[in-house]
């Protein structure tokens, strides 16, 4: 990597945060290096770079610091015009991807209470989860008439969204088996189903996606210490 553009970008593997910068990153087929940052004992460097929210992801080109995803995500989409516009040139279609992936933010939320829950709380937080994505079924329905399009035509289109959706729901397989619910229907809600399908087999994508029994393991713990923490 040419020291002139150096990209790094600071995470932690299992955060959803970071994975959406690190999916923008592929997409754009941006060369970057990745430092994983232990959350429980943050390096000097990493505080430097992010002494307000002292939080990942912070992405670090030619040694200036960005932090927050979105706001690293729009800096991505605006200095590389190579691969995808994250963001649509056209002032309606960039508002409509902005609401969506701001939705979606919400959906995630949801669905982070279901795993830290149990019990009615968790029953509430599930019926939350499972209304909010046939709403966002809804709102793909008018993002994509003519339903979702090839591997190919979508990786050349990516959007902010998508990379939100594919952060969230990327691992939906083993969100469901750690809760032992289901979260996503290919009937009920098949181009959610559809979006997701296509965005994990960009081979870009494909490369950096978690492997299913680490997410599991990760998930598992996750919960057993929310649960914990709930009851002390």
């Amino acid at each position: 990597m040419a020291e002139q553009d150096k990209v790094i970008l600071y995470g932690m593997w299992a955060s959803p945060y970071v994975k959406r910068v690190e999916f923008a990153l592929k997409v754009k087929g941006i060369p970057y290096e990745y430092v994983e940052e232990d959350l429980s004992n943050k390096s000097p460097l990493f505080l430097k770079f992010n002494p307000i929210h002292k939080k990942v992801p912070v992405l670090v080109h030619n040694g200036k610091a960005i932090a927050e995803s979105l706001v690293i995500i729009e800096y991505i989409d605006e200095t590389w015009k190579t691969g995808p516009q994250l963001l649509p040139e056209n002032p309606y279609k960039r508002s409509q991807i902005r609401f969506w992936a701001s939705y979606m933010q919400q959906v995630f939320e949801s669905l982070v209470l279901v795993i830290k829950s149990s019990g009615e709380a968790q029953e509430k937080a599930f019926k939350e989860v499972s209304e909010k994505v046939k709403l966002l079924e809804a709102g793909l329905k008018g993002l994509f008439p003519d339903g979702i399009p090839s591997v190919d035509e979508f990786s050349k289109n990516v959007t902010l969204l998508d990379l939100f959706i594919l952060a969230h729901f990327g691992e939906y397989e083993a969100q469901e088996e750690v809760l032992g619910l289901k979260l996503i229907y290919s009937d009920k809600t098949p181009l959610v189903v559809s979006c997701i399908t296509a965005l994990i087999e960009i081979p870009a994508v494909k490369e950096s996606r978690i492997p299913h029994e680490k997410m599991v393991a990760f998930l598992k713990s996750y919960r057993e210490d929310a649960l914990k923490s709930a009851t002390a």
